[in-house]
């Protein structure tokens, strides 16, 4: 991973990387090691329950996000059943467009083919069709960007 430390991050980016992951799969676990290691090479990074406080609205999760030179996005079995992380992804790939963010997915305990849509429904196609069943205002940008980010080169990490 070609990420810069802080020594020579340009004034434009407040964070060399921004995680994104669902907290319920993977917090306590896999993100904290990565973040960790993120850490311990002085890889300024952003991680929601470390630099947000609680109760924070989303647009504040976006400056953030904004703020980011690199993404990291974990993949897990759930991610796609939330709504702030779809919401999040959706932002991280209109950051990649519009102001040139990298974006590095990792694919943990799922396969870059469990994140696209198909016809035999996995679970993020199963989440996708209920978040259409209380609102469909935004699946298919969700949909859209998961597709986006799975088909970008990234790791695949089985739970070991």
């Amino acid at each position: 991973m070609d990420v810069t430390a802080s020594s020579s991050s340009t004034a434009r980016w407040k964070y060399d990387v921004f995680l994104s992951f669902r907290g319920e799969d993977t917090r306590n676990s896999f993100t904290d090691i990565i973040y960790a290691a993120l850490i311990e090479k002085n890889i300024i990074t952003f991680k929601d329950d470390v630099n947000l406080e609680k109760g924070k609205r989303i647009s504040e999760l976006f400056k953030k996000t904004e703020e980011s030179r690199f993404a990291i996005v974990i993949f897990s079995k759930d991610y796609a059943s939330s709504t702030w992380c779809l919401d999040e992804l959706e932002k991280i790939v209109q950051c990649e467009k519009e102001m040139g963010m990298r974006i590095i997915p990792v694919f943990y305990d799922v396969e870059p083919s469990d994140v696209r849509p198909k016809k035999e429904k996995g679970a993020f196609d199963l989440a996708l069709i209920e978040h259409e069943k209380k609102s469909t205002e935004n699946v298919q940008q969700w949909r859209d960007a998961l597709t986006h980010v799975s088909y970008i080169s990234g790791w695949t990490v089985m739970n070991r």
